[in-house]
């Protein structure tokens, strides 16, 4: 799917001085990656080469024989306003970059000014440019809700309207060149939303995944970075870092809320500036990889407590994707045990095993602490314990019985503290209501099924019927 290609649209460069048209392209490249570039030394030529389309970025110089910079803005706002404009002129003079604002140009750029300027502004033009595509994509994938590109998600399992909300998204940002952000629960898959990120990108190089979590500053910098030859005790010989391997792909940075405050600086800079230097090195080098983090931190909470830094925070919040962890999504457990099933099955070279009808609402009433990872290991826990036709619950029961002693986060989010349900109501309830009210619920969340709803009350099926007997008389 990759184009080779960045940005996604044309960047056309229009000057009289070929010399400078070529020395501009070139430095675009080799700062920046920016390789989308045509030239055109004529401004005759410049409308009929946009009327064929593909330009996104324009770049004007001010003064031209047969049109002047000035007028050929002028006719681009008329005739093509969804271009946008960079005057570029030989001369620093007010008066001129005044008229060439007020007639919609995004920038006015003099030609002796240092190279980071130069390639700043046209790096500034294309993000704007990228939010703007990414805007109006989103804005036709919320309308249609259809996927152009389905096979991205399909090692994703699920018919939920979150997810499907979320592939939207995805499929829309992908293409950016900013970082993304993926949070959630452990064991939801954020590296899968990282592989299908990677699969819609224009990036033409590899998927690098590095886990950061445990990382001392030196080792991070090493790991990202890497080193030239003597760099340290030990470095007897230069080591490319997991920036320069993933090239033009994608470098995705999980557990990134781990990461120490000197760390933090490291990558925020990489981020600010897009280029790194290997540890012992004085020579900078490009950074070409797109970046994407992921966290099952809260990491609005740590910046409010310091210890995550508000200026990265921001920065890789750009794009943020939240996957929902499972207890929200019951709607796909019988998928994903199905799936889970055949996976097991294949894997341990046996036959797919038929679950119970009951085994998919008894792990719709648990709430998943570990996700889908821990579905995953209680779906192959079975097969591999499994003989018979039938699937046994045994040993779903088992975990579940096991974990149901320790706390949901969804129930108890402070570590340590129980909450009261009782504590806001303002009369209490009888221990007759109270059961009643509780029986009530089970039956509820188990469909009607009181064998499950037994389960869920710590109770036996008998003792649960002869209560229901109770309450009806």
């Amino acid at each position: 799917m990759s184009t080779g290609k960045y940005p996604g649209f044309g960047i056309l460069l229009v000057d009289d001085e070929p010399a400078w048209l070529k020395s501009f392209a070139l430095t675009l490249k080799s700062c920046a990656g920016i390789n989308n570039v045509a030239t055109c030394p004529d401004s005759r030529e410049v409308m009929g080469l946009l009327d064929q389309g593909d330009i996104g970025l324009v770049l004007l110089d001010l003064t031209m024989p047969h049109l002047s910079g000035e007028a050929l803005l002028q006719q681009i706002g008329e005739g093509h306003p969804e271009i946008m404009t960079i005057i570029v002129s030989g001369m620093n003079q007010l008066e001129p970059a005044v008229r060439c604002m007020k007639l919609g140009a995004f920038d006015y750029i003099v030609k002796t000014d240092e190279e980071d300027r130069l390639v700043g502004g046209v790096l500034r033009a294309i993000g704007i440019l990228e939010l703007r595509q990414e805007f109006r994509t989103m804005s036709d994938r919320i309308l249609s809700r259809e996927l152009k590109h389905p096979e991205a998600f399909s090692h994703i399992v699920t018919r939920d309207r979150a997810m499907r909300d979320i592939f939207n998204y995805v499929e829309a940002v992908a293409p950016s060149r900013q970082p993304l952000l993926i949070t959630g629960e452990s064991g939801v898959g954020k590296e899968y939303i990282a592989q299908a990120v990677h699969a819609l990108s224009r990036c033409n190089g590899p998927l690098v995944a590095v886990n950061v979590a445990g990382l001392d500053d030196t080792v991070f910098a090493d790991t990202l970075f890497g080193h030239v030859r003597g760099a340290y005790t030990g470095a007897d010989q230069a080591r490319p870092g997991m920036i320069e391997r993933a090239g033009n792909g994608t470098l995705f940075l999980d557990e990134i809320g781990d990461l120490s405050i000197a760390s933090q600086v490291k990558l925020l800079r990489l981020l600010q500036e897009g280029e790194y230097f290997p540890l012992g090195s004085d020579r900078p080098k490009r950074m070409n990889a797109r970046i994407v983090v992921a966290t099952h931190c809260d990491l609005a909470a740590k910046e409010a407590a310091g210890s995550f830094r508000r200026d990265l925070y921001y920065r890789l919040c750009t794009h943020h994707v939240h996957i929902p962890p499972l207890r929200e999504r019951p709607g796909d457990i019988p998928l994903l045990l199905d799936h889970l099933l055949g996976q097991a099955a294949e894997s341990l070279g046996k036959r797919k095993p038929t679950p119970p009808k009951e085994l998919a609402q008894i792990l719709a009433t648990y709430c998943f602490p570990g996700n889908v990872r821990e579905l995953h290991g209680m779906v192959y826990n079975a097969v591999s314990l499994h003989k018979d036709r039938i699937l046994s619950m045994e040993s779903f029961l088992k975990a579940i019985g096991h974990c149901r002693t320790e706390p949901c986060r969804s129930a108890d989010p402070t570590p340590g503290v129980k909450e009261n349900p009782f504590s806001s109501f303002e009369r209490l309830p009888t221990f007759v209501e109270a059961a009643e009210l509780l029986v009530e619920e089970a039956i509820t969340r188990a469909n009607g099924v009181q064998s499950i709803a037994a389960r869920l009350l710590g109770i036996s099926a008998p003792a649960l019927n002869k209560r229901l007997k109770m309450s009806r008389k």
